[in-house]
C-alpha cells in the first residue's frame, strides 16, 4: 500500500473552495446587470469550477476522495455575492479594488518538497490563473468605479 501524499489536504481544500467559488461567481454573473462584468464573472466561474474538478481528479489519481475538512473558505464570498450591494461594492468588499504587489496565500503552496511534477504543474497553473483572475476582477472594479464616479459628477452638476 502506498503512503498518502502529504499534500492531499492542500488539494482537498483547494478543490472544495474552488468548486464553491465557481458556484458563487456563476450566481453573481446571472444577477449582475452589467454585461461586461457578467462575461468576466462567467470566465472566473468556469476557472474556479475547473480548478475544483482538476484538484479532485488529481486526488482520485492518488486513490483519495474529497472529504469535509470542516473549513469553509468561501462563506464570506458567498455572503457578499448574494448581498444587495452594488457590483462595485461587492468587488471592494472582496478586495478587488486593491493591487496585488506583495506576498499572497499562494506563496506557501510549494513548501511541501514532496510534491511531484504533475501535481506541481497543476498547482502552478492554478496559481497563475488565480492571480490573473485577481487582475481581471480588479480591472472590472476600476471600470465600474470610474463609471460610478462619472455618474455622480454628472448628477451633482
Amino acid at each position: 500500500m502506498t503512503k498518502t501524499p502529504t499534500f492531499i489536504p492542500l488539494l482537498n481544500s483547494v478543490s472544495r473552495a474552488e468548486t464553491a467559488a465557481g458556484e458563487a461567481f456563476a450566481e453573481w454573473a446571472r444577477t449582475t446587470t452589467d454585461k461586461r462584468l457578467a462575461k468576466t464573472l462567467r470566465v472566473v466561474a468556469m476557472r474556479e469550477t475547473e480548478h475544483g474538478i482538476a484538484f479532485a481528479k488529481r486526488m482520485l489519481e492518488f486513490d483519495c476522495e474529497l472529504y469535509d475538512d470542516g473549513r469553509d473558505f468561501t462563506a464570506e464570498l458567498r455572503k457578499i455575492v448574494a448581498s444587495k450591494r452594488s457590483d462595485v461594492n461587492k468587488m471592494k468588499a472582496l478586495g478587488f479594488n486593491k493591487s496585488d504587489s506583495g506576498p499572497d496565500i499562494f506563496d506557501r503552496f510549494f513548501r511541501d518538497k514532496t510534491i511531484d511534477p504533475m501535481t506541481g504543474a497543476l498547482i502552478g497553473r492554478y496559481i497563475c490563473e488565480e492571480r490573473d483572475t485577481g487582475r481581471l476582477l480588479k480591472a472590472q472594479h476600476d471600470r465600474l468605479h470610474t463609471a460610478d464616479k462619472k455618474r455622480k459628477e454628472r448628477a451633482n452638476r
